[in-house]
Formats: structure tokens, C-alpha cells, sequence
């Protein structure tokens, strides 16, 4: 199974530190990443690789919300196909 995370917020020191730290405790794989930083802005959209975890999907969502909270990012993961669903022409 596969998942898109979006991460968007203020540029700060850390936030891939974090959210990678994140993604290994749930033994996430990055398939592909693309990230910039527009003025001060941070973004970043990672699809993922959820085979190897052995937690609920929705417990992943609910730590990635906690996290975001955290450090004051906007985190949103979810499915590869409602993702690509919601953003098709």
C-alpha cells in the first residue's frame, strides 16, 4: 500500500529530522520526495511505501496530526488513490 504525505508550514531547523524520525518508527519507506522552501514557506510531498508497518493506518495518521501540532507544520497523509483521485482533471 502506498500513501502521499504533504507537509506545509513555516521554514524551520528540523522538520525532515522529525518527520523521517516518524516515518522509521513506523517502518515507512520514501518512494519519491520533492521539497522546496518558497520565501519562508516549507513544502514537501513524499510517497510512501506502507507494506512493512505493522501499525494501523489510521494510527500513522493520528501520530503524523500530533507531530504536525507539534512543530506547527500542517501534516496530511493519505492513500495514493483517494490522492490522486481528489487532484485528477
Amino acid at each position: 500500500m502506498k500513501a502521499v504525505i504533504t507537509i506545509i508550514g513555516a521554514d524551520k531547523i528540523g522538520i525532515v529530522h522529525k518527520v523521517t524520525g516518524l516515518m522509521e518508527k513506523f517502518n515507512l519507506n520514501i518512494i519519491d520526495i520533492s521539497q522546496t522552501v518558497m520565501d519562508k514557506y516549507f513544502t514537501m510531498v513524499m510517497l510512501i511505501d506502507l507494506s512493512k508497518s505493522k501499525e494501523d493506518f489510521d494510527q500513522i495518521v493520528e501520530a503524523f496530526d500530533k507531530l504536525g501540532k507539534e512543530i506547527g507544520m500542517d501534516i496530511k497523509i493519505q492513500h495514493q488513490d483517494i490522492f490522486d483521485a481528489m487532484h485528477q482533471i
